[in-house]
C-alpha cells in the first residue's frame, strides 16, 4: 500500500507546497536517531535498574518532553519527579492511606506501594492540567500531555535509560493524587518510571501498517445519519 502516491499534482502550474513559505530547507537525516526509534520498547518495571539518570540528565530530558505540541501555549501539563529517599517516604503515605480505604488488605501488601515506587531509580509523574477556560478545546490540551510523556519516554532512550509508563491506584485515586501534590483540577496522565535497562527484552509484535493507516477517499465518509 503506498501512502504517497495519491492526491499530488505538482505540475509546472501547480502551486507550490506550503504557498508563499518560501522554499524547503534541507534537514539532514539522521540514521542513528532513526534506529533508536525503531528500537525503543517499554522495559519491565522490575527491570529497571541503577544507575538512574543524574540531574543534568534528567533536566535535559524534562527539557526534551517539555518540546511538544502546545496549542495556544497553554503548558497544560506538569511534571513531578520522585527519586532518591523521596520514593520510600511517599511510598509509605500511599500504603498507609491504601490500608485505610482496603481495611481487609493481607499483611504481605502492607508495603506494596513502598516496593512500587522503589524498583526504579527515577519516577516522574506526568499530572494533566487542562486549562478549561481557554478558547483551546480540552481535548486537545490533553493530547498535549500525552505527548509530553511520549515525549519524555524518547528522550531518555536517546540518553541511554529505559522507561515504563504505568498508571495504578496512586494516579488514579483522588485522596493519593492528593499525596503527589495534585490539584483537584489535574489528572494524572501516568508514572513514568526511569532506569537502565537490566537486559535488552525481545520487541513485542507491532502492528502492520495496512491494519492502522488509510487514505482518505469520498466514499470512504461515514454516515451519521440515524435510521
Amino acid at each position: 500500500m503506498n501512502h504517497h502516491s495519491q492526491g499530488h499534482t505538482h505540475g509546472p502550474d501547480a502551486p507550490a507546497p506550503g504557498g508563499d513559505a518560501g522554499p524547503a530547507q534541507d534537514i539532514a537525516p539522521l540514521p542513528d536517531m532513526l534506529a533508536r526509534l525503531g528500537a525503543r520498547r517499554s522495559a519491565p518495571l522490575r527491570g529497571l535498574v541503577e544507575p538512574g539518570p543524574t540531574p543534568d540528565e534528567l533536566d535535559a530530558m524534562l527539557v526534551l518532553a517539555a518540546r511538544v505540541p502546545d496549542h495556544g501555549r497553554l503548558v497544560p501539563w506538569r511534571f513531578i519527579v520522585v527519586a532518591g529517599e523521596a520514593r520510600r517516604t511517599l511510598g509509605e503515605r500511599l500504603d498507609a492511606l491504601y490500608a485505610r480505604q482496603n481495611p481487609e488488605l493481607p499483611a504481605a501488601k502492607a508495603d506494596m506501594w513502598t516496593l512500587y515506587l522503589s524498583r526504579a531509580p527515577v519516577t516522574v509523574v506526568l499530572v494533566s492540567r487542562p486549562d478549561r477556560a481557554a478558547k483551546v478545546p480540552e481535548w486537545n490540551q490533553v493530547l498535549s500531555a500525552g505527548a509530553a510523556g511520549m515525549a519524555l519516554t524518547v528522550a531518555a532512550s536517546a540518553l541511554g535509560f529505559a522507561t515504563q509508563w504505568l498508571l495504578k491506584w496512586p494516579g488514579r485515586d483522588a485522596e493519593a493524587a492528593a499525596l503527589l501534590g495534585v490539584g483537584p483540577q489535574e489528572k494524572v496522565a501516568g508514572f513514568i518510571h526511569i532506569g537502565r535497562p537490566a537486559r535488552v527484552n525481545e520487541d513485542r509484535p507491532r502492528p502492520a501498517l495496512d491494519t492502522v493507516v488509510s487514505v482518505w477517499s469520498p466514499d470512504q465518509s461515514i454516515s451519521n445519519d440515524t435510521p
